[in-house]
C-alpha cells in the first residue's frame, strides 16, 4: 500500500554509483485523482532543509525509465498511475547526511480539462524524512520487531508492507507476535505459509524471534498446570520452527508488578528443553521493565540456564530496562488504582555495566525505544554506553528494534528508521 502521504516514506535514500554517493533520491505517489501520461508533468520544486534544489537538476524514474524533465514532457508511452509512485532523483555529489530532514515538495501537472489560465496545477507537500546509514558487517545485526507498527499493521499497512519498510530501511531481520501476526494462529493455513516464505525471500529478510504467551490465568477459575503451559510452548516451538525462527519468546503470566513469572514457569521449561534443541529453537524469558538485571527473577533464568548447560535456554534483553526518564505515552488498557504511572513505564535505570556480566547468556536484544527526536536524540535509552558495551564484549546477535511509543498514523515506522539511524551512526 502507498502512504497517504505524497512523500512516501520508502524510497528516501542516498544514491550510490560505483562506490561513490552521488546524490539523493525520494518517491511520490500521484497526489492527482486519477492517472495521467508522463508528458503532462511539468516540473517539480524540490526543497530539503530549506534549501531549494534548481529546476533543471531532478530526474524523474516514471515505470522504470530516468528521464530529465525535457525527456519527459516529449514522452509518448509512460503514465504515471495512481497506484504507482514516482522516484525523484537530485544529483548532489555525497548527498544527504544520516539522519532526519525536511522536505517540501511542489509538483506541476497540466490538466487539459481545465481553463488554460489555471491548467497548470501546483500540488504541495512537505514531510520529514528519515536517512539510514548503510550497515556495516559485523557482529552487531539489525531487524525490526512488528511490535513496532501497531495500529498501522492490518488499518494502513499489510503484512508485506512491514516486509518492505524493513528491507528499505537496511534492516535484514523480522520478528513477529504469533498471535498478532499469523492469520488462524495456532493452525496458519498453508496458502499463508507459502506466502510467508515468498516475502522472507522476496525481501531478503531472515525470521528472528517469534513473540509467544503462556497465559497462566487462561480460566477465571484456575490456572494453568505446568504440563498445559509446556504444551502451550510446545505448540508454539513447531510453529516457529515451521516458519524459520530460530527463538521464541514464551511470555509467562505474572503475579506482581515486579512481573514475577507464574510458579509454572521453571517446570514448563524443562519439560521444553529436549523439544527445542531437537528444532533448533532457543526459548528466551524476557527481561522487561521493571525487572532489573539484578534481581530474583533474573537469577532464577540464570539459575535454570547454568543447572542445565543447555544452549536452548538463554535471555532476550528488552532495552527499556535502561530507560533514564518517565515515558506517558498512554498505554491503551493500561490504569492502576491510584492514578500513578504504571512502574514499567517509570524509568528503571539499570547500569549498564550490569548487561555486560551476562552478555554471554543473552540470545536477543529488544532494542525497545519510545522517542528519538530530529537530532537522532533518543528522549529515554542511553544508546551510547549499550552500544560500546556490546562492542567491548564482542557480543554477536540481532538487534530488534521495538517501538513502543505513541501510536498515531505512521509514527512508528519513521521512529524506527530514526532509530537504525541513531545505532548505525554509532557504530561507525
Amino acid at each position: 500500500m502507498l502512504d497517504r502521504d505524497i512523500i512516501q516514506s520508502r524510497g528516501f535514500t542516498n544514491v550510490v554509483e560505483d562506490g561513490r554517493v552521488t546524490g539523493f533520491a525520494f518517491r511520490l505517489r500521484n497526489p492527482n485523482y486519477r492517472g495521467t501520461s508522463a508528458s503532462l508533468l511539468d516540473g517539480i520544486d524540490v526543497i530539503v532543509d530549506g534549501e531549494k534544489v534548481p529546476d533543471h537538476v531532478p530526474l524523474w524514474t516514471v515505470q522504470g525509465r530516468t528521464l530529465t524533465l525535457d525527456e519527459l514532457r516529449a514522452s509518448t508511452d509512460l503514465r504515471w498511475q495512481l497506484d504507482e509512485t514516482v522516484t525523484i532523483t537530485v544529483p548532489a555529489p555525497g548527498g544527504l547526511t544520516a539522519g532526519v530532514h525536511d522536505v517540501e515538495v511542489v509538483v506541476y501537472l497540466r490538466r487539459p480539462y481545465f481553463p488554460p489560465a489555471v491548467s497548470r496545477s501546483a500540488f504541495d507537500a512537505r514531510a520529514t524524512r528519515v536517512i539510514v546509514p548503510p550497515g556495516v558487517d559485523g557482529p552487531l545485526r539489525f531487524g525490526v520487531s512488528t511490535y513496532s507498527y501497531s495500529a498501522d499493521l492490518y488499518t494502513s499497512m499489510t503484512l508485506e508492507d512491514v516486509f518492505a519498510d524493513i528491507a528499505d530501511m537496511g534492516a535484514t531481520g523480522i520478528e513477529i507476535l504469533g498471535e498478532g501476526n499469523v492469520p488462524g494462529y495456532p493452525t496458519p493455513p498453508t496458502e499463508w505459509i507459502d506466502r510467508w516464505f515468498a516475502l522472507v525471500a522476496q525481501y531478503g529478510l531472515t525470521p528472528t524471534n517469534f513473540g509467544s504467551w503462556v497465559d497462566t490465568a487462561m480460566w477465571a477459575d484456575r490456572d494453568l498446570t505446568a504440563q498445559e503451559g509446556a504444551a502451550q510452548v510446545a505448540q508454539d516451538l513447531r510453529l516457529a520452527h515451521r516458519l524459520g525462527f530460530t527463538s521464541i519468546r514464551p511470555k509467562f503470566g505474572v503475579t506482581s508488578f515486579d512481573l514475577d513469572p507464574h510458579p509454572i514457569w521453571r517446570e514448563t521449561v524443562l519439560r521444553s528443553l529436549d523439544l527445542a534443541t531437537e528444532l533448533g529453537v532457543v526459548i528466551c524469558p524476557e527481561i522487561h521493565s521493571p525487572t532489573p538485571i539484578k534481581h530474583p527473577v533474573t537469577q532464577g533464568y540464570l539459575d535454570l540456564i547454568e543447572e542445565t548447560g543447555s544452549p536452548s535456554f538463554k535471555l532476550l534483553i528488552d532495552t527499556g530496562i535502561f530507560q533514564t526518564a518517565p515515558v506517558d505515552d498512554g498505554h491503551e488498557g493500561v490504569s492502576t488504582e491510584d492514578g500513578k504511572r504504571p512502574a514499567f513505564l517509570e524509568p528503571l535505570a539499570v547500569p549498564v555495566a550490569d548487561l555486560a556480566e551476562i552478555l554471554p547468556h543473552v540470545h536477543l536484544i529488544q532494542t525497545k525505544f519510545f522517542e528519538i527526536d530530529d537530532q537522532l536524540n533518543d528522549l529515554h535509552v542511553p544508546w551510547a554506553p549499550i552500544v560500546s558495551t556490546l562492542r567491548d564484549a564482542g557480543w554477536s546477535g540481532w538487534l530488534s528494534s521495538e517501538y513502543e511509543g505513541r501510536r498515531e498514523a505512521y509514527r512508528g515506522r519513521d521512529q524506527v528508521r530514526r532509530q537504525l539511524a541513531l545505532l548505525r551512526t554509532l557504530l561507525t
